[in-house]
């Protein structure tokens, strides 16, 4: 069995990667890492998890972590930069969740989260965990930068029609909604329910964090024109999810848009095309690996072609992926341990 350990174990993506990683069939979970719940065990503290994961919390230093064949980080940004060397050397596989790697420039990385990059020197090393984008490179890395959960329902949207040359790259507009769950569960006045409950508000609209990891991705993908992406986000009053509306100037006929992307993503077990003109909706994904993407073509040349996309911000945008992405290292199936259907209601 494949040994794997969580650092980071009790924020709301741990706490997916404690239950998706428990019911996976081949590997063992063999350390959760909690500095605040250290001595704790798991099931005291996550009544959900009882009968599932046997495990104390341990802290962020723990030598356990050694006996891992893959660790997995869910601790906030800046964090598995300070660890990740030493594990690399002692032949540890590592799955970053948080942003530390994500960016490929240290001085762009060093602006957005403001402070020094602790290993710059292997910014280049790590492989973007985007299955659909990178599975090649992905099987073959000891260290994987998961996307972010905005990114992960952008790019996917977009990848099909950036790859060929389909839409215009210097008009590009995301507007994104996301679940509560997504701003993690640290104490904060602005995720408290009274706060969230009966209403929706944009936030960062002068520039959000997975901005630069958007554009890195479009960039590096579509190297002939560079991309203008205006992105803003909103929070919803829901816990999970993340719904995505894409408004994009095809170059050419956009009727054929549709067809190119269901041939595109054909193979791909976790994009579903629906139907053109469908509405797809964060319930349908909620708990699940899946991106559910529909297109809606402009009525003429003048109007953008919409393109729709949503995921479990938690799932597909973080934990799953993860998970997915450690399967293609171990020349696993890749739905092993997330072929599930939503969750309704």
């Amino acid at each position: 069995m494949i040994k794997v350990g969580v650092v980071g174990a009790t924020g709301y993506t741990g706490i997916e990667l404690l239950r998706l990683l428990s019911k996976h069939d081949a590997v063992e979970l063999v350390v959760a890492t909690s500095n605040a719940e250290k001595g704790k065990a798991v099931r005291d503290v996550f009544p959900s998890l009882r009968m599932h994961v046997d495990l104390e919390f341990v802290g962020h230093d723990s030598e356990l972590l050694k006996s891992c064949d893959f660790i997995f980080f869910a601790t906030p940004h800046a964090t598995a930069m300070y660890h990740v060397p030493k594990l690399l050397e002692q032949g540890c596989k590592i799955i970053d969740l948080s942003a530390d790697f994500r960016i490929s420039n240290p001085t762009l990385w060093e602006q957005w989260y403001q402070v020094s990059h602790a290993c710059p020197e292997l910014l280049n090393q790590a492989v973007y965990g985007l299955p659909e984008l990178n599975r090649q490179k992905i099987k073959d890395a000891n260290l994987i930068a998961n996307p972010g959960c905005y990114p992960t329902a952008i790019t996917l949207a977009l990848l099909p029609a950036v790859e060929k040359g389909l839409i215009n790259m210097g008009d590009i507009i995301a507007d994104a909604k996301s679940g509560v769950s997504g701003a993690g569960r640290k104490a904060a006045l602005a995720t408290q329910f009274s706060e969230v409950s009966e209403s929706f508000k944009a936030y960062s609209v002068s520039g959000h964090r997975h901005l630069p990891e958007i554009m890195q991705t479009l960039n590096n993908v579509q190297t002939e024109s560079e991309a203008n992406l205006t992105f803003v986000p909103h929070l919803v009053p829901m816990n999970r999810g993340i719904f995505a509306t894409l408004y994009v100037k095809p170059i050419e006929n956009a009727e054929g848009l549709h067809e190119h992307y269901a041939a595109y993503y054909a193979q791909e077990k976790f994009v579903d095309v629906m139907p053109q003109g469908s509405h797809p909706n964060t319930a349908s994904v909620r708990a699940t690996n899946s991106c559910r993407i529909a297109l809606h073509p402009g009525k003429n040349q003048s109007q953008p072609t919409v393109i729709l996309s949503v995921i479990d911000n938690l799932v597909k945008g973080a934990a799953g992926q993860a998970i997915q992405n450690m399967n293609i290292m171990l020349g696993l199936d890749e739905s092993l341990g997330l072929a599930m259907p939503g969750l309704i209601p």
